[in-house]
């Protein structure tokens, strides 16, 4: 069984995705991670943001710490949301998460085009979403626990400006697949989110 969850930064996507992996003792991918990579090895490697060759030549992510903390930070998270409309950078990871996502018995994967893109054959999809104002105060506590000096007003505008660029790219933009169940965890707890995926899961099996 496949199950894409695909979603906003900090909805609750990679909670919910991960506990549906425990669940149905499946392997997960969090496919952000992988653009991040290549957002922190072009941070490393000195490469131009601006230029979709020089992220194209940081998608070699095979010498990346998945470990690394600084994968969590809001200047590698920057990174990622800009590359990521590069629509080179997008091929140059298709393939990677497809074959993850095909491998036998099946897989869950989250991230901002699952179900749309990477495996549209998928039998469960959820589009996980949740205000900006609820968001911004997850990846503040978050970023919080990581150590990391922040303030509310600067996650939120950073919010506001990756929901822009995901939704608004040419290649593989932000949005909920036809037949995807959207969830809305503005209001939920993570156990209450976690509990309503897997009843959206079960419900057409």
């Amino acid at each position: 069984m496949i199950i894409a969850v695909d979603g906003p930064a900090a909805s609750g996507k990679g909670t919910i995705a991960r506990a549906l992996a425990a669940h149905y003792g499946l392997p997960h991918l969090d496919t952000g991670l992988l653009y991040r990579a290549v957002g922190l090895n072009l941070l490393q490697t000195g490469g131009d943001p601006e230029s979709e060759f020089a992220a194209l030549r940081a998608c070699d992510i095979s010498q990346i710490d998945f470990a690394d903390p600084e994968l969590k930070s809001e200047t590698v998270g920057g990174l990622a949301s800009r590359i990521s409309a590069y629509p080179t950078v997008r091929n140059a990871l298709l393939e990677r998460q497809r074959t993850f996502a095909s491998q036998p018995g099946g897989a869950v994967l989250d991230g901002r085009d699952i179900g749309t893109v990477i495996a549209p054959q998928a039998e469960a999809k959820l589009f996980v979403t949740a205000s900006p104002e609820v968001r911004a105060q997850r990846r503040l506590a978050e970023l919080t626990r990581l150590g990391l000096n922040v303030h509310y007003e600067d996650v939120l505008a950073d919010i506001h400006a990756r929901d822009a660029r995901d939704r608004n790219r040419e290649a593989a933009p932000l949005r909920p697949a036809e037949d995807a169940f959207l969830l809305d965890t503005s209001e939920m707890s993570a156990d209450e989110a976690i509990a309503a995926a897997l009843a959206a899961v079960e419900s057409p099996l």
